[in-house]
């Protein structure tokens, strides 16, 4: 077998400079930390600071770079390119009920953000760029699971955008030979995400407010925010998942009641849970064939999605309780 001279070097460099857009926001953040603490690598964090937080990447105001810039500034996104071997691009627009209310800002993000992050990294000669696409794309799937084989047809403009997105990644690797990595994400949660179901669902059950559900038959695929997060570090030199879209999901379905109940139990909450009409832009049934991940990753998938449901709201609860004492 020949020597990879490459993989050599990459092994037993000292530091590897590394861009995270989107580094202040919700999956970003978690991955500057991740990063940070392995020691190995300077990190620039480029962010515009629309939906990302200061307060999410200030412990690392001294270990790293930080870029208050756009995505739709191609100077200020070759700027953040320069030097940098390896970029996690995790800035956009990233729920759909934001592209719904400014959906010219979504497909300016997510679609000339993508192209410019793409040509500056091509300009630059960065060596890879990670993508993190959304299980949006593929729309209502005709079956589920669904494998990253089924056609793309969103149906809203953030499930556009990320379809958009994924087609300039294929053509930037095939065309000018830049590695691209593309991981279409189920609905992660953790700590630090705000304005989705799960943070919602226990904001409002700590308040004791009703949980209200939009329809009452949806089935959603979550994964917890550090198998993400493992993922992505793996995915830096791994040269045989190079090119095509892999689901990562937990592979299992749960419904919004049955999320609505669980929220409930590890909040010990009184809240109702009560029906609105159905919004019709929002997928309404997803979970993600994850037969591809298991196969590339060696990452354990809990059999119960919410396993860190409990965990994630004690820590709600005592930062609730911290700030009323300070």
């Amino acid at each position: 077998m020949p020597i990879d001279h490459q993989k050599i070097l990459r092994e037993n460099v000292a530091t590897r400079s590394v861009l995270v857009t989107g580094g202040a926001g919700f999956i970003g953040s978690h991955l500057v930390d991740r990063l940070i603490a392995k020691g190995k690598y300077t990190v620039t964090i480029f962010d515009n600071l629309f939906r990302g937080k200061p307060e999410n990447i200030e412990s690392h105001i001294s270990d790293a770079r930080f870029i208050r810039g756009d995505l739709r500034d191609k100077d200020a996104v070759i700027d953040a390119c320069q030097g940098q071997e390896i970029i996690f691009h995790l800035g956009a627009q990233s729920n759909v009920m934001g592209a719904m209310s400014d959906s010219r800002y979504s497909f300016e993000s997510n679609v000339v953000g993508v192209y410019n992050l793409l040509d500056a990294a091509r300009q630059v000669g960065t060596r890879r760029v990670i993508f993190t696409s959304s299980r949006e794309v593929y729309g209502e799937g005709m079956d589920l699971p669904v494998h990253e084989d089924h056609p793309l047809q969103a149906k809203n403009p953030y499930g556009a955008s990320k379809a958009s997105g994924e087609i300039y990644f294929r053509v930037f690797g095939s065309v000018y030979g830049l590695e691209t990595v593309i991981f279409r994400l189920a609905n992660v949660y953790g700590e630090r995400d705000f304005g989705r179901v799960i943070p919602i669902f226990l904001e409002r059950a700590y308040r004791g407010d009703p949980l209200w559900i939009y329809g009452g038959d949806q089935v959603i695929d979550f994964i917890r925010i550090d198998i993400v997060i493992e993922a992505l570090m793996q995915s830096m030199d791994r040269e045989d998942i190079l090119g095509f879209p892999i689901n990562i999901g937990s592979g299992t379905g749960v419904t919004l009641q049955k999320l609505a109940s669980r929220v409930r139990d590890v909040t010990e909450s009184k809240s109702e849970t009560l029906f609105r009409p159905v919004r019709t832009h929002e997928v309404a049934r997803f979970t993600a064939d994850i037969s591809r991940f298991r196969r590339y990753f060696d990452i354990p998938i809990p059999p119960d999605p919410l396993d860190y449901l409990q965990k994630m709201a004690l820590n709600q609860k005592n930062q609730k309780n911290q700030k009323k004492f300070n």
